[in-house]
Parts: structure tokens; sequence; C-alpha cells
């Protein structure tokens, strides 16, 4: 079974002059975790869910907060309200940041006429769940492992992988 029977064509797309609020808020709405980044109509990154977690970097509980006997009952709230500040500091942070800073380069992709085995060879060796599909240099498609598991369903039924 080919690649191209089990993609999702036409594959929402974000642009690498886009903003990281923009990724996040397409991802959400759309309940995805990864998008094809393009520049004009060329394939150039993927940004995924895992690359805006690895933004949020707080570092760690404020260690640098000490308050007196009585009032330690108090000390981890204050703690927690601190690293939640430190949150929030960075999330303000990041939002107006480009795609292109934060995404996955180079984008790993597989042909539309590559076997469905060979893309999941690729996803396994690349630690990857989502696949730009590709027709020569257009991005035609998106393959995820999702999509895998229902072509070996299919294969199940009497189509052949």
């Amino acid at each position: 079974m080919k690649v191209s029977e089990i993609m999702t064509t036409g594959p929402l797309v974000i642009q690498a002059d886009a903003t990281v609020s923009e990724a996040a808020r397409m991802m959400r709405e759309n309940h995805i975790g990864g998008l094809p980044v393009l520049d004009g109509t060329r394939l150039v990154g993927m940004v995924t869910d895992s690359d805006l977690l690895s933004l949020l970097s707080t570092g760690d509980l404020s260690d640098d907060l000490w308050l007196p006997s009585p009032l330690e009952i108090i000390e981890v709230p204050i703690r927690e309200f601190i690293n939640w500040e430190k949150t929030r500091g960075a999330l303000r942070d990041i939002s107006g940041m480009k795609v292109r800073e934060v995404m996955s380069v180079p984008a790993i992709t597989v042909d539309q006429e590559a076997e469905i085995s060979e893309a999941a060879a690729v996803m396994l060796r690349e630690k990857v769940v989502r696949l730009p599909v590709m027709d020569k240099r257009n991005l035609v498609g998106i393959v995820t492992r999702s999509d895998i598991v229902q072509g070996i369903g299919k294969a199940g039924e009497g189509e052949t992988i």
C-alpha cells in the first residue's frame, strides 16, 4: 500500500514568518500536533507540539527564598507562585517568536509513492510521529502513525501493504 493511499491531502501549513502563538492556536483549534512550515511554497521545516513545549524552560524551583519558621507553611505556595510567574513570563516571551526560530529543520519527508512500510521505518528511525508527503518538491499531504496503523488494518481486510 502506498503512502498516497493513506495520507491526509491538503494538510494545514504555516508560514515560516508566522508567530509561535499562531502555530499554537492552529494546532489547538485543529487538534493536531504539528504543522509543515513553508517559506512561500517551499517546505522548510516542521513545527510540533514538542518544539513549542521545549520553549517553556523556566528553570528549577526557586531556592533563593527563605522564610522564618512560623511562615514555613506558606513557603511552598509562594515558591509555586514565583514559578507560575516565570512560566507566564516565558509564555509572553515566546508568543511573538517566529516559527522559523523554533521549527525542526530539516523536515523529514516521505515520497507519496513510498510504501507505508517505508514511511513507518522512517518514523521509527527518526523518532517522529508525522511526515510531510512530497511529490518531487511539492507538499501534497501528511501521514501520521495513526494513518499507517489504519492502513495496516485495511491490509488485514484483504488489501496488500
